[in-house]
């Protein structure tokens, strides 16, 4: 066992010394979403840490559109040699695969994840002002007229979300679809909307600055940070959904060692300051992954995202 791991070590070391070396070519990490997101938000905490650990340029490349799927065909289509990385999301790697007839990627086939920043938790967001001041409220609303609350979606993550929060209240809402969490969320302070489902990393600014009140939240336990917020399996334990899912994800031709190397980097950066303290702060629980666990944890997650859709009653497009 030791020979192995000194050799799979040793086997890392020319790919860790290239990629700090070749100055030249910045890292770029692709996310397949607009600025302001969750994705964004943690891509730029990874790039700065690997900026100081690689010595290398390290940016971020937003790429918004189609679902996330605009992204994530840029990304299959690079070289395999770790200057082009993932930001891997729910909806791209779990959700899409259920929602799509005729996807262009299949996550599992054509990506590998290499490193996660942690389980997340899900804000149930509505203006400050809304008429409805607990879940109980909102439920009633919707059942008083039913369709005419609209809830906002920009990706699989939060369409899923909503539509099997629907369900499980035995509520009819409106989906308005948007390009960018930052449309969503502007519509919803301007009241365009009533109701918006997003992780914590993308919501916490609006919930800590008072432009949104989180109804209801998705997590694991009540959050420390807001101790008073229900948690919607408190009102309806068949809400089981996994919280947002973020993750960085290369190309399935780049090699193992590169891959592994990736997995450390990423590992150290979540689990050390202020990175580890800042997704706290979102209430992700960021630990360290590896590469196997990952891998398990994707095919897994996958099968039960199928399961969510069915239950959802969405239309696969």
């Amino acid at each position: 066992m030791q020979r192995r791991q000194c050799l799979a070590a040793l086997a890392a070391l020319p790919f860790a010394a290239a990629m700090a070396a070749d100055n030249n070519k910045p890292i770029q990490i692709v996310v397949p979403f607009g600025p302001g997101g969750s994705g964004d938000i943690s891509a730029r905490m990874l790039a700065e840490f690997l900026t100081r650990k690689t010595g290398r340029a390290v940016v971020v490349d937003n790429r918004p559109g189609g679902n996330g799927i605009i992204g994530v065909e840029a990304v299959r289509n690079a070289p395999a040699d770790g200057s082009v990385l993932l930001l891997a999301t729910t909806s791209t790697h779990l959700a899409n695969p259920s929602l799509f007839r005729k996807l262009p990627y299949d996550p599992g086939r054509d990506f590998r994840l290499v490193g996660s920043f942690g389980p997340g938790s899900t804000y149930m967001l509505v203006r400050p002002d809304a008429p409805y001041r607990t879940l109980q409220d909102f439920v009633a609303a919707a059942k008083k007229a039913p369709g005419t609350i609209n809830y906002g979606h920009f990706n699989a993550t939060s369409k899923v979300t909503a539509a099997l929060f629907a369900h499980e209240a035995g509520i009819e809402l409106a989906a308005i679809p948007y390009k960018q969490v930052s449309q969503a969320m502007s519509e919803l302070i301007a009241g365009q909307i009533q109701v918006v489902f997003t992780d914590t990393v993308a919501g916490d600014a609006f919930v800590a600055s008072g432009q949104l009140r989180a109804l209801a939240v998705h997590s694991d336990a009540r959050l420390k940070r807001y101790p008073e917020l229900p948690l919607i399996a408190e009102s309806y334990p068949g809400f089981s959904i996994r919280g947002g899912f973020l993750g960085i994800a290369v190309p399935a031709a780049t090699p193992a060692a590169l891959q592994q190397q990736l997995n450390q980097w990423i590992n150290e950066a979540v689990t050390t300051d202020p990175i580890r303290a800042r997704l706290e702060g979102f209430a992700f629980a960021p630990a360290k992954i590896s590469l196997a666990e990952l891998a398990s944890f994707e095919r897994q997650e996958r099968e039960k995202w199928k399961g969510y859709v069915d239950i959802a009653k969405l239309e696969v497009q």
